[in-house]
């Protein structure tokens, strides 16, 4: 093999000041992950020797001289999504770096031997500049290893941080557009693009990773590769969002969501989108009621009743309720709101019946006050009344009366026939219910009720 020798001037004339060693490191990482992931060869080992230093090695194709005249690796720009660079300059930059801040590199291939130095600069021997010193290979090896004399592991152990691969977090979902994670306490959030942080966010609910990119994200990835602005990469974690299903994910959104009325809640959660779709994988993943505040106050019996049932009672912003009555859930089942849950409930009656007949005498003396009852208040002609032993197979509650304004009927426990005050409470309960479409606890609901009262109680006045 032909091994070319010599002084390669890497032409270094913007310098990143602001970068430090842990930067420089970063760079080599990235390189080594990208080998590792276009050969498909063993991944990168990053180790300190026993002389101190320190070793990125990957076990790819092995680096070659030319591989320092590139501006863009067209290679890495047909798989955007396989590798982390794109540039091609990130090598030359980490060397400036370690040059600038006194760091031996020595890297060793299978095709040369390279070293860092000062030498002038071709046809201008009064200029001094770096260059790459490149000799025949000193070793014989797969791949190519980087050997930092003088780095710290300080700065090694950033520069890992620096990728997801080499992150303690939790993955919580795979999605074909990225993926979630767990943002530890205390810690912020992050935002990584093909494995590499590009940004941190304080108020993030979880840490995404942008596995499907967009010529957006990738013509936001700078050089430095950091402080990606937001407007890049937003679009891309609401599809991640949008696309997951499980409800680990959704339990925590729709936990998150709870908190709108303290305007706690993080950042994901102000995003219509999302709002509606954290509902869709709850309602499809585990049995929920969701209702405003509003309707909550409205509908505090009907919820209870749902909260014995076995159902957890979500509270949704204003904003997204109209959108619930169109919406699926990812199933493609209706979203269990208030008034689907009413009509499920009303449907779950089991009634067994108790004819008049069936009733013992005194039972039957207080069912007939009904009709004294009708003299003083108005009620509905074409309402059916009827008495019931059971309402529902699993009622484990104390119902004592029911209004069923669809099929205009209403239904009192055979319990409250021993007992004339209570038969006669439960039934001016059931008969406000007709005055009024308000649910139980609301103050149309009890104007109603009081009403009635007060026209028994105007009745009972002028009989003494």
């Amino acid at each position: 093999m032909n091994t070319k020798t010599g002084k390669f001037d890497l032409n270094m004339e913007d310098v990143l000041e602001a970068w430090g060693p842990a930067d420089g490191a970063r760079e080599l990482i990235a390189n080594a992950l990208d080998e590792h992931a276009l050969t498909d060869t063993q991944e990168p080992d990053i180790y300190q020797d026993d002389e101190g230093r320190w070793h990125i090695r990957d076990f790819g194709r092995g680096l070659r001289y030319d591989h320092f005249t590139q501006a863009e690796n067209e290679e890495k720009l047909e798989r955007p999504d396989t590798v982390i660079g794109k540039f091609g300059v990130g090598l030359k930059d980490a060397l400036a770096t370690f040059h600038r801040h006194g760091i031996n590199v020595v890297i060793h291939s299978k095709h040369n031997t390279f070293r860092t130095e000062e030498a002038p600069k071709h046809g201008f021997e009064d200029i001094s500049t770096l260059h790459v010193d490149v000799q025949p290979p000193e070793q014989s090896l797969e791949g190519t290893d980087v050997i930092l004399d003088g780095i710290s592991k300080d700065a090694i152990e950033e520069a890992k941080g620096n990728f997801i691969r080499y992150s303690d977090v939790e993955q919580l979902e795979a999605t074909r557009f990225g993926n979630v994670y767990r943002v530890a306490d205390g810690e912020s959030a992050a935002v990584y693009v093909t494995g590499l942080k590009v940004a941190e966010e304080e108020n993030f609910l979880f840490s995404y990773d942008i596995t499907n990119t967009t010529k957006q994200i990738r013509d936001a990835l700078n050089r430095e590769r950091s402080n990606v602005g937001r407007t890049a990469y937003t679009a891309r974690v609401k599809r991640i969002l949008r696309a997951c299903e499980s409800e680990t994910v959704a339990e925590r959104l729709v936990d998150d969501l709870q908190r709108f009325t303290e305007g706690s809640t993080h950042d994901e959660l102000g995003w219509k989108p999302i709002q509606l779709h954290a509902v869709q994988i709850l309602n499809a993943r585990r049995k929920v009621v969701v209702s405003t505040v509003d309707e909550q106050r409205r509908n505090r019996d009907l919820l209870d009743h749902a909260r014995d049932d076995g159902y957890d009672v979500v509270t949704v912003p204003d904003r997204i309720r109209d959108e619930l009555n169109s919406t699926d859930d990812i199933d493609g089942n209706t979203i269990r709101d208030v008034s689907v849950y009413q009509n499920e409930y009303e449907d779950s009656f089991e009634f067994t019946w108790v004819t008049e007949t069936d009733l013992r005498e005194p039972e039957r003396q207080i069912w007939d006050l009904r009709h004294d009852l009708f003299e003083i208040v108005s009620h509905p002609a074409d309402y059916e009344f009827r008495i019931a032993q059971q309402f529902r197979a699993t009622d484990d509650d104390s119902t004592q009366g029911l209004h069923q304004g669809r099929d205009q009927r209403i239904i009192v426990h055979r319990d409250v026939l021993t007992d004339a005050s209570t038969f006669l409470g439960v039934l001016l309960h059931e008969l406000a219910h007709t005055r009024t479409p308000f649910p139980d606890q609301t103050r149309e609901f009890e104007n109603a009720l009081t009403d009635l009262l007060g026209e028994v109680g105007q009745v009972a006045v002028h009989k003494e």
